[in-house]
């Protein structure tokens, strides 16, 4: 098929993102990247769970004493429905609906801003305590681990957004389908790795 050609609801295909060979290299592509990314986070997993609780004699804080369940519960929440409005957005993709798709990426945007919102809040209340990224091997390994995944969210916003705003009035076509596919699958990507680091850091931290 051809990027020029003029769809509608009845003849745009059922997976638009895989519909040309550029849209099938693209998701192929971005598959292997995150198989990179499983590396990189395996790798950061791996260095928080050796350095879990270890610090100079005597530390102040502790996974028990530091982490509060609530707030990253809430967190929690607010990221696994993020994920959720993605797939209604890919939803509206696939089914022509430019508008609507826009919608709800529009509403993934600010759940994912009120992550990031209580992200920030939470890495504040730390520093404050005096948990800062030098503290302790377990400062760093924390700071490493959750910081690198709220980069990565910060970067899924950033490119969610521009794709949205680049195609504002270009509306949908077999050109930028799969790139629209391929952000919402990095942002299901950041939203798996977010519920290991609920179980590992915070859940099994709290609960020992």
């Amino acid at each position: 098929m051809d990027f020029n050609t003029k769809f509608t609801p009845h003849t745009w295909p059922d997976h638009p993102e895989q519909a040309t060979m550029e849209g099938k290299n693209k998701v192929v592509g971005f598959w292997i990247f995150l198989a990179c990314e499983v590396v990189l986070f395996a790798s950061l997993f791996a260095t928080y769970l050796a350095l879990k609780n270890k610090g100079p004699a005597g530390m102040e804080f502790t996974t028990q004493s530091l982490f509060e369940l609530p707030l990253a519960f809430a967190m929690t929440m607010l990221l696994l429905t993020s994920s959720l409005t993605s797939v209604y957005a890919i939803y509206h993709m696939r089914n022509f609906n430019f508008k609507a798709m826009q919608t709800w990426l529009g509403i993934t945007l600010l759940l994912g801003l009120g992550f990031l919102g209580l992200e920030i809040y939470e890495f504040n209340h730390y520093v404050g305590l005096g948990f800062t990224f030098d503290q302790s091997a377990f400062s760093t390994a924390f700071y490493s681990l959750v910081g690198t995944h709220g980069f990565h969210v910060t970067l899924g916003l950033v490119w969610i957004a521009t794709l949205m705003l680049r195609n504002a009035k270009r509306g949908l076509n077999l050109y930028n389908a799969p790139k629209f596919f391929v952000a919402a699958l990095y942002w299901h990507f950041i939203d798996v790795v977010w519920v290991f680091i609920f179980t590992v850091v915070y859940l099994m931290g709290v609960i020992g």
